[in-house]
Protein backbone atom coordinates (compact mmCIF):
# COMPACT_ATOMS: atom_id res chain seq x y z
CA UNK A 1 0.00 0.00 0.00
CA UNK A 2 0.80 3.36 -0.76
CA UNK A 3 0.61 6.45 1.64
CA UNK A 4 -1.98 7.89 0.08
CA UNK A 5 -3.83 4.15 0.10
CA UNK A 6 -3.51 4.16 3.73
CA UNK A 7 -4.46 7.34 3.99
CA UNK A 8 -7.77 6.86 2.46
CA UNK A 9 -7.91 3.58 4.39
CA UNK A 10 -7.44 5.41 7.65
CA UNK A 11 -10.56 7.78 6.66
CA UNK A 12 -12.88 5.34 5.66
CA UNK A 13 -12.54 3.85 9.82
CA UNK A 14 -12.35 7.93 10.69
CA UNK A 15 -8.82 6.98 12.46
CA UNK A 16 -5.93 9.40 12.54
CA UNK A 17 -2.59 8.34 11.03
CA UNK A 18 -0.68 6.30 14.38
CA UNK A 19 2.57 7.10 15.42
CA UNK A 20 3.52 4.09 16.19
CA UNK A 21 2.23 0.50 15.88
CA UNK A 22 0.75 -0.31 18.87
CA UNK A 23 -1.82 -2.53 20.71
CA UNK A 24 -3.65 0.35 21.45
CA UNK A 25 -3.84 1.76 18.10
CA UNK A 26 -4.55 -2.01 17.21
CA UNK A 27 -7.64 -2.16 19.32
CA UNK A 28 -9.02 0.89 18.45
CA UNK A 29 -8.62 0.88 14.89
CA UNK A 30 -9.93 -2.98 14.92
CA UNK A 31 -13.45 -1.88 16.89
CA UNK A 32 -13.90 1.09 14.30
CA UNK A 33 -13.42 -1.22 11.37
CA UNK A 34 -15.95 -3.62 12.96
CA UNK A 35 -18.31 -0.56 12.84
CA UNK A 36 -17.36 1.22 9.30
CA UNK A 37 -16.80 -1.43 7.22
CA UNK A 38 -19.62 -4.32 7.03
CA UNK A 39 -19.86 -7.90 7.28
CA UNK A 40 -21.23 -8.30 4.16
CA UNK A 41 -21.78 -11.50 1.03
CA UNK A 42 -24.07 -9.34 -1.43
CA UNK A 43 -20.92 -9.67 -4.29
CA UNK A 44 -22.23 -13.24 -4.25
CA UNK A 45 -25.52 -12.67 -5.22
CA UNK A 46 -24.63 -9.36 -7.53
CA UNK A 47 -22.88 -11.43 -9.74
CA UNK A 48 -19.36 -9.50 -8.85
CA UNK A 49 -16.31 -11.06 -9.62
CA UNK A 50 -14.71 -11.65 -5.60
CA UNK A 51 -10.55 -11.52 -6.34
CA UNK A 52 -7.89 -11.91 -3.44
CA UNK A 53 -5.53 -9.23 -4.91
CA UNK A 54 -4.52 -5.99 -2.95
CA UNK A 55 -5.71 -3.20 -5.39
CA UNK A 56 -8.86 -5.61 -5.89
CA UNK A 57 -9.44 -5.55 -1.74
CA UNK A 58 -8.65 -1.86 -1.68
CA UNK A 59 -10.67 -0.81 -4.59
CA UNK A 60 -13.55 -2.67 -3.35
CA UNK A 61 -13.31 -1.62 0.39
CA UNK A 62 -11.99 2.17 0.61
CA UNK A 63 -12.61 2.82 -3.18
CA UNK A 64 -16.50 1.47 -3.30
CA UNK A 65 -16.82 1.58 0.41
CA UNK A 66 -18.18 -1.65 0.41
CA UNK A 67 -17.82 -4.77 2.70
CA UNK A 68 -17.30 -8.27 2.49
CA UNK A 69 -16.12 -11.24 4.28
CA UNK A 70 -13.54 -12.63 5.84
CA UNK A 71 -11.45 -13.26 3.26
CA UNK A 72 -11.70 -9.61 1.88
CA UNK A 73 -12.08 -7.64 5.65
CA UNK A 74 -9.37 -9.46 7.08
CA UNK A 75 -7.22 -9.71 4.07
CA UNK A 76 -7.32 -5.59 3.53
CA UNK A 77 -7.01 -5.10 7.64
CA UNK A 78 -3.81 -6.96 7.20
CA UNK A 79 -2.39 -4.99 4.82
CA UNK A 80 -3.03 -1.74 6.20
CA UNK A 81 -1.75 -3.12 9.62
CA UNK A 82 1.48 -4.27 7.65
CA UNK A 83 1.59 -0.73 6.32
CA UNK A 84 1.30 0.99 9.44
CA UNK A 85 4.23 -1.33 10.50
CA UNK A 86 2.71 -4.19 12.74
CA UNK A 87 3.91 -7.91 12.29
CA UNK A 88 1.11 -9.66 10.48
CA UNK A 89 0.49 -13.40 9.59
CA UNK A 90 -2.61 -14.64 8.08
CA UNK A 91 -3.66 -17.88 9.55
CA UNK A 92 -6.29 -20.31 8.14
CA UNK A 93 -9.21 -21.36 9.86
CA UNK A 94 -11.49 -24.32 9.96
CA UNK A 95 -15.11 -23.18 11.21
CA UNK A 96 -17.59 -25.02 13.63
CA UNK A 97 -21.07 -26.06 12.54
CA UNK A 98 -23.74 -25.85 14.78
CA UNK A 99 -23.36 -29.45 15.37
CA UNK A 100 -19.82 -28.92 16.36
CA UNK A 101 -17.99 -30.26 12.99
CA UNK A 102 -14.62 -28.34 11.64
CA UNK A 103 -15.77 -26.66 7.85
CA UNK A 104 -13.64 -27.50 5.23
CA UNK A 105 -9.64 -26.09 5.03
CA UNK A 106 -9.31 -22.19 4.46
CA UNK A 107 -12.76 -21.73 5.90
CA UNK A 108 -11.81 -18.44 7.80
CA UNK A 109 -9.21 -15.95 7.54
CA UNK A 110 -7.49 -14.29 10.36
CA UNK A 111 -4.30 -12.55 11.78
CA UNK A 112 -2.28 -12.96 13.98
CA UNK A 113 -0.44 -9.51 14.80
CA UNK A 114 2.88 -8.43 17.13
CA UNK A 115 2.65 -4.53 18.52
CA UNK A 116 5.83 -2.93 19.17
CA UNK A 117 4.73 -3.10 22.70
CA UNK A 118 4.60 -6.40 22.82
CA UNK A 119 2.71 -9.05 22.61
CA UNK A 120 0.76 -11.44 19.96
CA UNK A 121 -2.76 -10.54 19.09
CA UNK A 122 -5.38 -12.13 17.21
CA UNK A 123 -7.57 -9.60 14.88
CA UNK A 124 -10.46 -10.73 13.54
CA UNK A 125 -12.87 -8.32 11.46
CA UNK A 126 -14.64 -11.09 9.50
CA UNK A 127 -16.39 -12.84 11.48
CA UNK A 128 -19.37 -11.39 11.60
CA UNK A 129 -20.22 -11.42 15.17
CA UNK A 130 -17.42 -11.96 17.36
CA UNK A 131 -15.08 -10.04 19.45
CA UNK A 132 -15.24 -6.78 18.95
CA UNK A 133 -11.37 -6.09 20.24
CA UNK A 134 -8.34 -8.16 19.35
CA UNK A 135 -7.42 -11.31 21.93
CA UNK A 136 -4.23 -12.19 23.34
CA UNK A 137 -3.37 -15.06 21.09
CA UNK A 138 -0.93 -16.48 23.77
CA UNK A 139 -3.25 -15.76 26.98
CA UNK A 140 -5.05 -19.23 27.98
CA UNK A 141 -7.88 -17.84 30.52
CA UNK A 142 -10.78 -15.75 29.99
CA UNK A 143 -10.55 -12.60 28.12
CA UNK A 144 -13.86 -10.44 28.41
CA UNK A 145 -14.79 -8.78 25.68
CA UNK A 146 -18.33 -6.40 24.44
CA UNK A 147 -19.35 -9.42 21.99
CA UNK A 148 -19.01 -12.13 25.11
CA UNK A 149 -16.72 -14.02 27.14
CA UNK A 150 -13.57 -16.13 24.87
CA UNK A 151 -10.89 -17.97 25.34
CA UNK A 152 -8.27 -19.26 23.42
CA UNK A 153 -7.19 -23.19 23.74
CA UNK A 154 -5.11 -25.44 22.25
CA UNK A 155 -7.10 -27.84 19.96
CA UNK A 156 -7.33 -31.67 20.55
CA UNK A 157 -7.29 -34.00 17.76
CA UNK A 158 -10.01 -33.48 14.63
CA UNK A 159 -12.47 -36.15 13.46
CA UNK A 160 -9.74 -38.14 11.10
CA UNK A 161 -7.85 -38.50 14.89
CA UNK A 162 -4.97 -35.78 13.49
CA UNK A 163 -3.78 -33.59 16.11
CA UNK A 164 -2.20 -29.95 14.63
CA UNK A 165 1.61 -29.46 15.77
CA UNK A 166 1.85 -33.12 16.00
CA UNK A 167 5.83 -32.96 17.44
CA UNK A 168 6.05 -30.03 17.34
CA UNK A 169 4.03 -28.44 20.36
CA UNK A 170 4.14 -24.49 20.05
CA UNK A 171 2.83 -24.93 16.06
CA UNK A 172 -0.51 -26.41 17.95
CA UNK A 173 -3.79 -26.15 15.73
CA UNK A 174 -5.95 -23.16 18.08
CA UNK A 175 -9.90 -23.41 19.05
CA UNK A 176 -11.22 -19.68 19.25
CA UNK A 177 -14.05 -20.17 22.14
CA UNK A 178 -16.74 -17.96 22.43
CA UNK A 179 -19.49 -18.01 25.57
CA UNK A 180 -18.23 -21.88 26.00
CA UNK A 181 -19.09 -22.73 22.23
CA UNK A 182 -16.08 -23.26 20.04
CA UNK A 183 -16.11 -20.66 17.12
CA UNK A 184 -13.29 -21.78 14.55
CA UNK A 185 -9.84 -23.56 14.60
CA UNK A 186 -6.99 -21.58 13.73
CA UNK A 187 -3.80 -23.37 12.37
CA UNK A 188 -0.77 -21.22 13.38
CA UNK A 189 1.33 -21.47 10.33
CA UNK A 190 1.89 -18.47 8.37
CA UNK A 191 -0.43 -18.39 5.40
CA UNK A 192 -0.05 -15.88 2.09
CA UNK A 193 -3.64 -14.25 0.74
CA UNK A 194 -3.15 -16.24 -2.34
CA UNK A 195 -3.53 -19.63 -0.47
CA UNK A 196 -7.47 -18.54 0.50
CA UNK A 197 -8.38 -18.21 -3.06
CA UNK A 198 -10.42 -21.69 -3.48
CA UNK A 199 -11.85 -21.05 -0.06
CA UNK A 200 -13.04 -18.14 -1.39
CA UNK A 201 -14.50 -19.79 -4.54
CA UNK A 202 -16.07 -22.42 -2.65
CA UNK A 203 -17.93 -20.56 -0.20
CA UNK A 204 -18.95 -17.72 -3.01
CA UNK A 205 -20.47 -20.40 -5.43
CA UNK A 206 -20.92 -24.19 -3.55
CA UNK A 207 -24.75 -24.81 -2.62
CA UNK A 208 -23.30 -26.23 0.66
CA UNK A 209 -22.00 -22.99 1.43
CA UNK A 210 -24.28 -20.31 3.82
CA UNK A 211 -23.23 -17.72 1.87
CA UNK A 212 -24.60 -18.75 -1.15
CA UNK A 213 -28.28 -19.49 0.64
CA UNK A 214 -28.68 -16.22 2.51
CA UNK A 215 -28.43 -12.51 2.14
CA UNK A 216 -26.21 -10.78 4.82
CA UNK A 217 -25.02 -7.07 5.48
CA UNK A 218 -23.59 -6.53 9.15
CA UNK A 219 -22.04 -4.18 11.37
CA UNK A 220 -21.35 -3.49 15.02
CA UNK A 221 -23.11 -0.10 16.14
CA UNK A 222 -21.38 2.91 18.15
CA UNK A 223 -22.90 2.10 21.17
CA UNK A 224 -21.90 -1.73 20.80
CA UNK A 225 -24.72 -3.41 19.62
CA UNK A 226 -25.43 -4.68 15.92
CA UNK A 227 -27.14 -4.24 12.84
CA UNK A 228 -28.32 -6.45 10.86
CA UNK A 229 -29.95 -6.96 6.94
CA UNK A 230 -30.66 -10.00 6.00
CA UNK A 231 -32.43 -9.69 2.60
CA UNK A 232 -35.49 -7.92 3.61
CA UNK A 233 -35.16 -8.33 7.47
CA UNK A 234 -33.22 -5.82 9.52
CA UNK A 235 -32.56 -6.33 12.58
CA UNK A 236 -31.44 -4.65 15.70
CA UNK A 237 -29.40 -6.02 18.85
CA UNK A 238 -28.86 -3.26 21.37
CA UNK A 239 -25.64 -3.75 23.99
CA UNK A 240 -27.64 -5.56 26.07
CA UNK A 241 -28.77 -8.15 23.88
CA UNK A 242 -32.28 -6.61 23.62
CA UNK A 243 -33.27 -7.21 19.77
CA UNK A 244 -36.09 -5.66 17.21
CA UNK A 245 -36.21 -6.60 13.83
CA UNK A 246 -39.05 -5.46 10.84
CA UNK A 247 -39.74 -6.25 7.62
CA UNK A 248 -39.00 -4.13 4.41
CA UNK A 249 -41.43 -3.84 1.92
CA UNK A 250 -40.15 -2.45 -1.11
CA UNK A 251 -37.36 -2.38 -2.75
CA UNK A 252 -36.45 1.64 -1.93
CA UNK A 253 -36.66 0.88 1.56
CA UNK A 254 -34.36 -2.02 1.14
CA UNK A 255 -31.62 0.12 -0.53
CA UNK A 256 -31.98 3.54 1.66
CA UNK A 257 -30.86 0.73 4.30
CA UNK A 258 -28.53 -0.32 2.64
CA UNK A 259 -27.36 3.58 1.79
CA UNK A 260 -28.32 5.22 5.12
CA UNK A 261 -27.18 2.04 7.87
CA UNK A 262 -23.92 0.49 5.92
CA UNK A 263 -22.64 2.89 3.88
CA UNK A 264 -23.45 1.23 0.65
CA UNK A 265 -24.95 2.08 -2.35
CA UNK A 266 -26.72 -0.15 -4.86
CA UNK A 267 -28.15 0.13 -7.85
CA UNK A 268 -30.59 -2.33 -7.39
CA UNK A 269 -31.67 -4.66 -4.62
CA UNK A 270 -29.76 -7.95 -4.89
CA UNK A 271 -31.62 -11.04 -4.05
CA UNK A 272 -30.36 -14.41 -3.57
CA UNK A 273 -29.15 -16.26 -6.85
CA UNK A 274 -30.66 -19.76 -7.52
CA UNK A 275 -28.63 -22.42 -8.40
Amino acid sequence: MNSAEVDAYLNRLGVAHPAWPTVDVLREMHVRHLQTVPFENLSIHLGEEIVLEEKRLLDKLVGARRGGFCYELNGAFGLLLAALGYEVTLLAGRVYDGDGRLGIPYDHLALRVRTVDGGEWLADVGFGAHSHFPLALEARGEQEDPAGVFRIVEAGPDAAGVRGGYRVPEAADLDVVMNGRPEYRLETRPRVLGDFVAGAWWQSTSPSSHFTQSLVCSRVTEDGGRITLSGRTFKTTGPGGARDERHLTTDEEVLTAYRERFGIELERVPVVRKG
